[in-house]
């Protein structure tokens, strides 16, 4: 039997990007259908033969759950159709803030994507900036947790901030913050927040100076923005000479684009992990197209990922 070629397709949610994966590798995608039956069910059709092949499928699980069906159902015609080794590259992992048990009779869904993700067959994952890392933990099966700081650090170093001060956005981002501060020897401060419902911010106070600071907010998911509009509000108010914010994965759902339009905020950068689906002239995306490439084929040649680490 011959060696094992690599092969790239993807789910529609994630085509935009794997076509900008499947460019740095010199590679087509795989072709594939994805037909859906009058009341909505998702039937994906692979359209070429990957029976003995290193394959990677690409495609971020946020909402709606149709895209983490998709995936599933994408995994199980490979693992059918005889795919040598299935790695599922998953840029945004869906549901992986559900990742604890914080009050009675609620799911840990982080695990329980885990576990199905499992059972389709895949045998590898490669993601980014998990909400938790410890999710990995939840997993039986290789995970590669990639870091968007490889991305983010050389940007604000070409911003040559002269009074450069991180920020955690709530405590949660706390560690996160610290290990960027670090690389940059930059001090930091934490936005304590405390909320009343999800998705709502009821109070909000500030732990450390920021006076004349440049501050930048450092998260790895901006959801409805209001956690990271409050902050840079805070911030501006005790003082700082500016505010921007970092986050990974642009969720941005409910009244979030408005939020940041009329914040405090000088710009919001992201990675393009999750697809726009608005307007704001103060977000700029930055692609994970290229570490993503990167990282599959080291994985293809059984070579450590640990270079791809700022």
């Amino acid at each position: 039997m011959g060696e094992s070629q690599i092969r790239l397709l993807s789910g529609d949610a994630s085509s935009y990007l794997a076509k900008s994966i499947a460019d740095q590798h010199d590679l087509p995608l795989i072709k594939t259908e994805i037909k859906r039956f009058s009341d909505g069910e998702i039937q994906p059709i692979i359209k070429e033969s990957v029976r003995g092949d290193f394959l990677f499928i690409i495609q971020s699980t946020y909402a709606p759950a149709d895209n983490l069906m998709e995936l599933l159902l994408l995994i199980d015609a490979a693992k059918r159709a005889s795919a040598e080794y299935i790695t599922a590259v998953i840029p945004y992992f869906g549901y992986a803030r559900q990742d604890r048990k914080d009050q009675p009779r609620v799911p840990i869904s982080a695990k329980l994507i885990a576990n199905i993700l499992t059972a389709a067959g895949v045998n590898r994952v490669i993601t980014m900036d998990l909400h938790a890392p410890q999710i990995q933990g939840f997993f039986d099966i290789p995970v590669d947790h990639l870091d968007s700081s490889a991305i983010f650090i050389p940007y604000i170093q070409n911003l040559n901030l002269p009074d450069l001060l991180f920020a955690a956005p709530d405590v949660g981002s706390v560690k996160r913050t610290r290990s960027v501060a670090k690389r940059f020897n930059a001090n930091m401060v934490i936005c304590d927040k405390r909320r009343e419902r999800a998705n709502e911010v009821a109070q909000m106070t500030i732990i450390g100076d920021v006076t004349g600071k440049d501050v930048v907010l450092i998260d790895d998911i901006v959801d409805t923005a209001g956690t990271l509009c409050s902050a840079a509000k805070i911030i501006m108010d005790n003082g700082a000479k500016s505010v921007r914010a970092l986050c990974t994965h642009p969720v941005l759902s409910g009244q979030a684009y408005e939020r940041l339009e009329n914040s405090e905020l000088t710009e919001l950068v992201v990675c393009d992990t999750i697809p726009l689906r608005g307007e704001c002239s103060k977000i700029k995306v930055l692609s994970v197209s290229r570490l993503f490439a990167m990282a599959t084929k080291r994985v293809y040649e059984h070579r450590s990922i640990n270079s791809l680490f700022v």
